[in-house]
């Protein structure tokens, strides 16, 4: 998927690749043989999140990595990275592109708590606003996100919201494209994603990895 000059790809659960000039990953798990990231990202630190062996894949020297600090002793065997702890409201310029860290959390259920402070993330590339979720449910500071050229949102339901509370966010967000996640591989279905499609009032695209 084309973002102006930035590229999208999904890989699968709630993993990205971003790739303009610098290569970002969001989430890497169970990512196959891929580029060297510039920069990494982790919302949070449930293993399929913050994938130890993943990130050692696809880590180089010099790796820039931002995690939320109940992360930082699961990479503590991992050499010659540059590690940047994030909480909600914290903004990071990194290699030319400011990150936002925002808040990510669920509100009906205890899987991710808003006293853990993880996190969702803005990437701001190239002229374009990137916005991936992390775990969390249809919370009230979603609605304060402007200016969003892509969403992806978790639409799996358990551990997140599900489809129709996600397809309330995307409308609320008004993103240019919003894009499901968190379905097919822990929690959740392509039906799911086909329901949030259904619901939303804005362009949706369920990509493929």
């Amino acid at each position: 998927m084309l973002i102006g000059n930035v590229k999208l790809d999904w890989l699968g659960h709630s993993s990205f690749k971003i790739t303009n000039k610098k290569v970002i990953y969001i989430d890497p798990y169970n990512v196959p043989p891929e580029e060297k990231a510039d920069i990494i990202l982790i919302t949070h630190s449930h293993s399929d999140h913050c994938s130890v062996e993943d990130i050692k894949e696809i880590v180089r020297d010099g790796t820039i990595i931002l995690i939320p600090p109940d992360c930082q002793s699961k990479l503590s065997d991992i050499q010659c990275v540059n590690v940047h702890l994030v909480k909600p409201g914290k903004k990071i310029g990194a290699l030319g592109i400011i990150i936002e860290a925002v808040p990510a959390y669920n509100i009906n259920k205890n899987f991710h708590e808003k006293a853990n402070e993880w996190v969702g993330y803005i990437i701001n590339i190239d002229g374009k606003r990137i916005y991936h979720a992390g775990d969390t449910d249809f919370i009230p500071e979603m609605k304060e996100l402007k200016n969003i050229d892509v969403a992806m949102l978790p639409v799996g339901g358990k551990y997140t919201m599900d489809a129709a509370e996600a397809a309330k966010a995307a409308n609320a967000i008004k993103p240019k494209v919003a894009v499901p996640m968190h379905y097919g591989s822990v929690v959740g279905s392509e039906e799911d994603a086909k329901k949030f499609k259904k619901l939303c009032n804005v362009e949706v695209e369920i990509m493929e990895h």
